[in-house]
Protein backbone atom coordinates (compact mmCIF):
# COMPACT_ATOMS: atom_id res chain seq x y z
CA UNK A 1 0.00 0.00 0.00
CA UNK A 2 2.78 2.24 0.66
CA UNK A 3 3.95 2.07 -2.77
CA UNK A 4 0.51 2.49 -3.86
CA UNK A 5 0.26 5.66 -2.21
CA UNK A 6 3.94 7.30 -3.30
CA UNK A 7 2.35 6.56 -6.88
CA UNK A 8 -0.81 8.47 -6.03
CA UNK A 9 1.29 11.34 -4.94
CA UNK A 10 3.65 11.69 -7.06
CA UNK A 11 0.94 12.36 -9.94
CA UNK A 12 -1.16 14.40 -7.96
CA UNK A 13 1.85 16.78 -6.75
CA UNK A 14 1.35 19.44 -9.51
CA UNK A 15 -1.98 20.23 -7.24
CA UNK A 16 -1.46 21.44 -3.84
CA UNK A 17 -5.01 21.00 -3.29
CA UNK A 18 -5.45 17.47 -4.91
CA UNK A 19 -1.93 16.09 -2.81
CA UNK A 20 -3.39 17.78 0.25
CA UNK A 21 -6.83 15.67 0.15
CA UNK A 22 -4.70 12.41 -1.44
CA UNK A 23 -1.70 12.47 1.36
CA UNK A 24 -4.70 12.56 4.03
CA UNK A 25 -6.44 9.41 2.63
CA UNK A 26 -2.76 7.83 2.38
CA UNK A 27 -2.08 8.58 5.58
CA UNK A 28 -5.36 6.85 6.94
CA UNK A 29 -4.46 3.64 4.94
CA UNK A 30 -0.98 3.37 6.08
CA UNK A 31 -0.74 0.70 9.08
CA UNK A 32 1.03 2.34 11.61
CA UNK A 33 4.68 1.05 11.08
CA UNK A 34 4.72 2.65 7.71
CA UNK A 35 3.52 6.15 8.45
CA UNK A 36 7.08 7.34 9.36
CA UNK A 37 8.45 5.86 6.30
CA UNK A 38 5.69 7.89 4.27
CA UNK A 39 6.15 10.82 6.50
CA UNK A 40 9.64 10.55 5.46
CA UNK A 41 9.34 10.01 1.99
CA UNK A 42 7.19 13.06 1.74
CA UNK A 43 9.25 15.25 3.27
CA UNK A 44 12.37 14.79 1.29
CA UNK A 45 10.33 14.77 -2.16
CA UNK A 46 7.98 17.59 -1.55
CA UNK A 47 9.04 19.28 1.61
CA UNK A 48 10.03 22.24 -0.19
CA UNK A 49 7.44 22.82 -1.88
CA UNK A 50 4.71 21.15 0.46
CA UNK A 51 6.13 20.96 4.15
CA UNK A 52 3.51 22.67 5.57
CA UNK A 53 1.30 20.58 3.53
CA UNK A 54 3.17 17.59 5.16
CA UNK A 55 3.80 18.74 8.43
CA UNK A 56 -0.20 19.41 9.24
CA UNK A 57 -1.25 16.44 7.84
CA UNK A 58 1.05 14.17 10.37
CA UNK A 59 0.47 16.66 13.42
CA UNK A 60 -3.25 16.22 12.89
CA UNK A 61 -2.78 12.39 12.08
CA UNK A 62 -0.77 11.91 15.63
CA UNK A 63 -4.20 13.68 17.28
CA UNK A 64 -6.32 11.65 15.74
CA UNK A 65 -4.34 8.02 16.45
Amino acid sequence: MLEFCKSVLSKVSFDRALFAKELKKSVRWQKKSEIQNLKDWCLNRYGEVYGDVILSTFSNQALIA
